[in-house]
């Protein structure tokens, strides 16, 4: 008996601190949870058990909603401890989870950076309206238009519903991508927002720039009508731009990698911007000259087209253009120039005469023949030059300047049979006849095929005549009488 009413003191004192425990726990997390005050401009429909969502979960309940002293909406919610207590800077947002619902409704916290937090909200504090952001219902919208609006707003939307009649398989693959044009606008407006100064200087440079149009109407009717004029030109070529179109998504998927690299190039550009900015100020003036420029270059590049197409025959340039054809095919010919193998013999100048090489082709048959030619005169060249420079400079100079005696000589000797000297024969009336029925001995003819050098006395190392070593084709024999 003694040992059992021992146990059950035991197990008595344990049943306490369970419920001391127990009831420590309820007076902690049993009690008044962590609730913050929100000021609404209006409650746009929230009422009481709405969701507060935090980064897409579920994050407390919407506990009280109150009237205002100043007819704003007190919306008192909870949150839970995994959350609680709130940074400084979190803004309440209402948002509707879909449109057919009357009171879906949410109340959506937007937490700020770490970074940017200051402090934290304490236990039943309230955010005031700057922190907080109502619902817009399609109603207030509707609400501001009048009746005649609102009737036209009504057949346009029975227009796009004529418009889609018959396409709408179409038109479904379209909507596909309109969740990232939506969400890429989104974050365009949200950095146009974020930074209200710049977003500020936009609209003033705007508004300047509206007062430039303005100024300029004249210039931007004509800008108007060239662009009807080339919409209407792209309008006559439907067929081809839907299936351009329709082509553009492959093209699109195949493009997104070189997009994404450029969108970190865009980031490298920011530099580049800001150091052009200057320059793009002084350019100002030049832009102003290069405007008047380029509406003075209206009449010639309108020339410039009639130069380029008109109408007739044989008399724009793509008419010229078309007429070079015949002439490259008679300059190219058949195909590539295949000149004879050896250039000096008879079987290259036949290969070469019947001219289906073309022009070109003949050409360089023509120079590559001529090759042997040009290597043997190569060798005369300085007998050819010896020969300007002494006819050049015959005679003397003196204080009057260059001068040459020229004197007519009249030989009244003459060679005989014997290869003596004939004073008594007279002089012959001409070169033939002094030199026909010479001594073979004495004078000789028909020397056409001297060596370079072959005027000159051979100074002892057989330097002259020069014969390339027997390339050259020449007698080397034919030098001077004498020693």
């Amino acid at each position: 008996m003694r040992g059992s009413s021992g146990a059950g003191r035991i197990a008595a004192v344990v049943a306490i601190a369970i419920a001391a425990s127990a009831l420590v726990l309820l007076l902690r997390n049993g009690g008044e949870d962590y609730r913050v005050t929100a000021e609404f401009q209006n409650a746009s429909q929230l009422v009481t058990g709405n969701q507060v969502m935090i980064g897409g979960l579920a994050a407390g309940l919407v506990k009280e909603i109150e009237l205002g002293d100043q007819g704003e909406a007190l919306v008192t919610f909870t949150v839970d401890d995994e959350y609680a207590p709130l940074p400084r800077g979190t803004v309440a947002t209402v948002r509707q989870n879909s449109l057919s619902s009357v009171a879906g409704r949410q109340v959506e916290l937007t937490l700020p950076p770490a970074s940017e937090a200051e402090g934290e909200i304490s236990d039943g504090a309230t955010l005031s309206q700057s922190q907080t952001v109502s619902a817009v219902d399609l109603d207030e919208v509707f609400n501001t238009l009048d009746t005649k609006t609102v009737k036209d707003f009504k057949r346009v939307i029975k227009g796009f519903r004529d418009s889609y009649e018959g396409v709408s398989a179409r038109a479904n693959r379209g909507f596909r991508y309109a969740n990232p044009f939506l969400s890429t606008s989104r974050r365009v407006f949200g950095e146009l927002t974020r930074d209200t100064r710049a977003f500020e200087s936009l609209l003033v440079d705007t508004a300047r720039l509206s007062g430039l149009l303005a100024a300029r109407d004249q210039d931007v009717s004509q800008l108007i009508g060239n662009a009807n004029s080339a919409l209407g030109a792209i309008g006559s070529q439907r067929q081809a731009l839907a299936d351009s179109i329709e082509r553009l998504p492959a093209f699109m998927r195949q493009a997104n990698t070189t997009f994404v690299n450029l969108r970190a190039a865009i980031g490298d550009l920011d530099p580049l911007v800001s150091a052009s900015k200057p320059v793009a100020e002084r350019l100002s003036p030049f832009f102003a000259e290069f405007r008047a420029a380029a509406a003075d270059a209206v009449p010639t590049i309108r020339d410039l087209a009639e130069i380029v197409r008109r109408r007739g025959r044989q008399n724009d340039l793509v008419e010229l253009t078309r007429s070079q054809v015949p002439l490259a095919r008679a300059g190219v010919g058949s195909g590539a120039p295949e000149c004879g193998s050896d250039p000096a013999s008879d079987y290259a100048a036949a290969q070469d005469s019947d001219f289906s090489q073309g022009a070109l082709g003949e050409s360089a048959c023509a120079l590559e023949n001529q090759l042997p030619q040009i290597a043997n005169l190569r060798a005369y060249t300085p007998e050819l030059v010896g020969w300007f420079d002494g006819f050049s400079t015959s005679g003397s100079v003196d204080a009057s300047g260059g001068l040459g005696r020229i004197a007519a000589t009249f030989n009244p000797f003459t060679v005989s049979d014997s290869g003596l000297i004939d004073l008594l024969n007279p002089l012959p009336t001409s070169v033939g006849d002094l030199l026909q029925g010479a001594d073979p001995n004495t004078l000789d003819v028909g020397n056409n095929a001297r060596c370079p050098g072959s005027l000159e006395r051979d100074p002892g190392d057989g330097s002259t005549p020069f014969t390339d070593g027997g390339a050259l084709r020449c007698d080397p024999g034919l030098v001077p009488t004498g020693p």
